[in-house]
């Protein structure tokens, strides 16, 4: 789904970088108020696992192949706002320093990877979780729904982005067909994977997803035989969650995207992914341009001078990890910091304070 150079027009790349900037605004005004002193560190995290999971691609028809988007896994974790920024900090590092995904179309891909995916999930993902009961079985099954409409849904943007300013001339509904086609194929693999990993989450640390925030299951006693709820005096207090340590999910997840970057990645398909097979199928792909980046040390996921693939792409892999999890908790670490700030007696204006004594 990244769009590279020349398959949109200046004017509407230019315009969908405006939206992406304004989207990008809004969210880190929201993510404010989402991250805490457990959730920044995750924030960086989940971009980090996004990124190493983006290089995983899975077959999912002939010669075609797909890979996580993430807007839906992030936006479940750590939240709408946040999950606009976790997946926008991993398309600009694409961006930059791999050369996947265009320069000059990083708005039309922030716009169709990380708001629209983000926004469509969220929206699915809360809907279910209003109307299922409230076990942690739902927030898994309203991931796994949310996360495999997310890619069709970016389909559907693309089509719409491309039919603005697409600079090659190809029938619009065959674009719509073929694009929305692949991409509910790839929904599933996107379905499995966010499911998966939200059910991991939330086994271990509930209080960590931002989806399950709220969601309380009555302790159960045995009674003749039978489970039933426990009267309200008998449960125990609740751990306050600010002293429970995230680090042991957070060192879990670290580990499992250095390895699922530096090592799985070298099996992952080698077929072309959903957008690029559309595109030299129909010629959408025409006037493609090369990548202003395409001479960086890291282009095409491999590092410079390192003649054994599994070497050059585990260790492409590694650094891209590495960079995204310093820049995504960085931008986290000082929102929450600004939030802290912001909520402190000092940032109370004087005349507040002097009316309250």
């Amino acid at each position: 789904m990244h769009v590279p150079d020349g398959f949109i027009n200046v004017p509407v790349s230019a315009a969908t970088g405006v939206v992406a900037a304004a989207a990008v605004a809004v969210s880190l005004k929201g993510a404010r108020r989402e991250l805490d002193e457990r959730t920044a560190p995750l924030a960086g995290l989940v971009a980090a696992f996004i990124f190493a999971v983006q290089m995983l691609n899975f077959p999912v028809a002939a010669g075609t192949s797909g890979h996580l988007l993430g807007g839906a896994l992030a936006a479940i974790l750590v939240g709408p706002f946040t999950g606009v920024l976790c997946v926008s900090v991993v398309l600009l590092m694409q961006g930059v320093l791999f050369a996947d995904g265009g320069l000059t179309a990083l708005g039309v891909n922030i716009s169709d990877m990380a708001i629209v995916t983000t926004v469509v999930a969220y929206l699915v993902f809360r809907g279910l979780v209003k109307v299922l009961p409230r076990k942690r079985r739902s927030i898994t099954v309203a991931s796994f729904v949310a996360a495999l409409l997310s890619p069709p849904a970016a389909a559907v943007a693309f089509t719409v982005i491309y039919a603005l300013g697409g600079t090659t001339d190809v029938s619009i509904g065959k674009v719509a067909t073929a694009m929305v086609g692949v991409h509910v194929l790839i929904g599933i693999g996107e379905a499995a994977i966010t499911a998966l990993t939200v059910g991991a989450v939330i086994a271990v640390r509930p209080d960590l997803v931002y989806g399950a925030r709220g969601l309380t299951q009555p302790l159960k006693l045995r009674v003749g035989g039978e489970l039933v709820d426990a009267p309200a005096a008998a449960e125990p207090a609740p751990v306050p969650a600010a002293a429970r340590s995230a680090r042991p999910v957070w060192i879990a997840g670290i580990v499992a995207s250095l390895v699922l970057a530096g090592f799985v990645s070298f099996y992952a398909a080698t077929s072309p992914d959903g957008l690029e097979k559309v595109a030299h199928d129909k010629g959408i792909d025409k006037k493609a341009e090369d990548h202003a980046a395409a001479d960086s040390p890291l282009a095409d996921y491999g590092v410079k001078d390192i003649a054994d693939a599994r070497l050059s792409g585990g260790l492409a892999g590694v650094i891209g990890v590495g960079v995204t999890v310093v820049a995504g908790s960085g931008i986290f670490w000082a929102l929450r910091r600004r939030r802290t700030n912001d909520t402190s007696p000092a940032a109370v204006p004087e005349s507040v304070t002097s009316e309250k004594a």
